[in-house]
């Protein structure tokens, strides 16, 4: 069975960059940790919150890269001088990414009871309308 691409589709030119973004969102399997919301709070913003309860800010880190929002996590595993009965608390790392449309840009950073909350807004589109020219040949 053949492979079906957005680039056969006659009526789709140009749209080859929204196909490897859909391919590269796809590939980032996150193992759903740690959970998230994304919740629309007007017309043109956004905000993600992620579950974040033991980091502190400074083991966050949150980067735009090539239009594609990062939120890294590293927990750092202060266990060397504990014992522990029952560990039921992993020091983990993770890595959420979330591919950002043209127009996006990311706001501020918010953490609140172990929420981290990243606001984003979109500029709002406009109307363009243009007419072409069709000359005698």
């Amino acid at each position: 069975m053949t492979k079906m691409t957005l680039g056969s589709y006659p009526h789709m030119l140009g749209f080859e960059q929204l196909e490897r973004l859909l391919e590269r969102t796809a590939k980032t399997g996150n193992e759903g940790y740690p959970p998230f919301n994304i919740e629309q709070t007007a017309d043109y913003a956004y905000r993600i919150t992620l579950a974040v309860a033991g980091f502190p800010e400074e083991d966050l880190s949150i980067t735009v890269e090539d239009r594609q929002l990062v939120i890294r996590g590293r927990q750092r595993d202060d266990a060397d001088n504990r014992v522990f009965l029952h560990r039921g608390i992993a020091a983990r790392q993770f890595q959420r990414s979330f591919v950002l449309a043209d127009g996006v840009e990311v706001g501020e950073a918010i953490m609140e009871n172990g929420l981290l909350h990243v606001d984003l807004s979109q500029s709002v589109p406009e109307t363009v309308v243009q007419t072409i020219n069709i000359r005698k040949g």
